[in-house]
């Protein structure tokens, strides 16, 4: 079989461009008659890597393809089309989907009809692309983050004209309104709120792959979530690359206090947000978080370095002693409240004594998770281009003793809980055993516990008998 051309490929330079031109805002979505019938009878299944963007976006892709016709499945055999979602933030995201790749050639060995796509934040990335096309033939659809809405005529593209399809837009991007969703959740939903990202720190892909930040419209993020309430959720996540920066891009007066709030008055039971940066977060925000008891008491706030020096290499935008002080300020005035955080190790030329700062700043904070990674080159990236004499035994010796300090700190947080009841958002049983079911609590601590016939998406008070240093363990009461 030929297969025909169609190519728009990425551009790192074009996608760095930010301008003041307006953001091009489309709030309807129609299927072409031609193309609405090319799911009938035909399955696909969509593997998602990285962040809560991606598996929003997933929803997103797998609710087009519901439109289409199309039937989920939950496993690769015997289905027509493939889409592998990715995350392009570290290099070893980038193996795993290759090795994914890889392995789901056996399909298109035996089927040449079937349609493997790759899409999401790796495929903005030039480098990538050409891996892709120049050796895994078997990916005949390639897209980005910018143009999930054309999917249907790229389908279209590959499937009946046979054509190899590689629609990449490096541009600001725009806001799509009103587009097919299948929520993977029947309790819990994913609400973005933005797009993109304007901070570019040196580090991060993200400004790149996504776009420039741009908010969505309050009344219109206000009518999702009334929604989801009609339809029985119990808890939304505000979602985007900085919320904090929510509705900066529009006028003065919008903002991300004033949108937290009036969420929380559509009466969700619980409400939460990701991700906060450290630069943009107000008083406001933290009187309204203290304000309502559906607005969780957990926060996510990325550290990144405790060394102010190696932050302003980062271009975080902020101290050492700024982000203790905010950090002080959120536990004080938010009741009971738990943050987590993200710490990259060995930035850099990262000497010795600034990783023993962040040590510090771990030491203060006490934080009751932490995610944490050594540094890796993003191509295109300012920091890709430094010089760095640091080995990488070094880089993984600092890395295990990070984790080994902030590890005793959330051991020490989750063994307060032991006694003492909390209540459980329910997300399911257990595989193994029906006797034992998982769920959250308000300060987003994983709980797993005993109980019986309770169903997910119900509140459960729960007796903590351990604390472990990732969860919980307790029993139903």
């Amino acid at each position: 079989m030929k297969i025909k051309l169609d190519w728009a490929l990425p551009n790192m330079k074009d996608a760095k461009k930010r301008t003041k031109n307006e953001i091009e805002r489309v709030d309807s979505f129609v299927i072409p008659d031609n193309m609405s019938w090319l799911g009938q009878g035909k399955k696909y299944y969509i593997s998602t890597y990285g962040c809560q963007a991606n598996e929003r976006d997933s929803e997103t892709l797998a609710g087009i393809m519901d439109a289409m016709g199309f039937v989920q499945s939950d496993i690769y055999e015997d289905v027509d089309v493939i889409l592998i979602n990715t995350c392009a933030v570290r290099q070893n995201a980038m193996e795993k989907v290759l090795g994914e790749i890889g392995n789901v050639k056996r399909f298109y060995v035996k089927n040449k009809d079937i349609i493997i796509g790759v899409c999401g934040c790796m495929a903005q990335e030039e480098g990538f692309v050409e891996t892709l096309l120049e050796k895994y033939p078997q990916v005949r659809l390639l897209f980005g983050t910018h143009n999930l809405h054309q999917l249907p005529s790229m389908l279209y593209d590959a499937m009946i004209c046979k054509k190899r399809v590689v629609k990449i837009y490096s541009r600001e991007g725009e806001v799509y309104e009103n587009l097919p969703v299948h929520r993977f959740g029947n309790h819990k939903a994913w609400v973005n709120i933005m797009y993109g990202c304007d901070k570019f720190c040196t580090y991060c892909i993200v400004p790149y792959t996504r776009g420039k930040q741009r908010s969505r419209y309050m009344d219109q993020i206000l009518d999702e979530v009334k929604e989801l309430y009609q339809q029985g959720y119990k808890e939304v996540t505000l979602l985007g690359q900085n919320v904090n920066a929510y509705g900066k891009d529009i006028d003065d007066h919008y903002d991300f206090a004033t949108l937290l709030e009036e969420v929380a008055k559509i009466g969700i039971p619980r409400v939460r947000f990701t991700t906060s940066h450290p630069w943009d977060f107000s008083d406001e925000m933290l009187d309204v978080i203290a304000k309502y008891d559906n607005i969780m008491p957990f926060i996510h706030l990325p550290l990144q370095s405790g060394d102010s020096a190696i932050l302003k290499l980062m271009g975080r935008r902020y101290t050492k002693e700024e982000y203790i002080a905010l950090y002080d300020k959120i536990v004080q005035k938010i009741d009971r409240c738990a943050v987590s955080t993200d710490i990259i190790v060995g930035f850099p030329n990262e000497s010795d004594e600034q990783f023993e700062q962040t040590l510090d700043v771990v030491r203060h904070c006490k934080y009751d998770n932490c995610f944490t990674f050594i540094y890796s080159k993003r191509p295109g990236t300012p920091a890709a281009v430094m010089e760095d004499e640091i080995s990488l035994e070094t880089k993984k010796d600092r890395l295990q003793t990070l984790n080994k300090l902030w590890n005793s700190f959330a051991l020490e947080k989750n063994k307060a809980y032991e006694g003492k009841v909390v209540t459980v958002l329910v997300d399911g049983a257990s595989k193994k055993d029906s006797h034992t079911y998982s769920g959250y609590t308000d300060t987003n601590k994983l709980v797993n516990f005993t109980g019986e016939n309770i169903e997910p998406g119900t509140f459960v008070d729960v007796y903590i008998e351990t604390g472990k240093t990732f969860s919980l363990d307790g029993r139903a009461i």
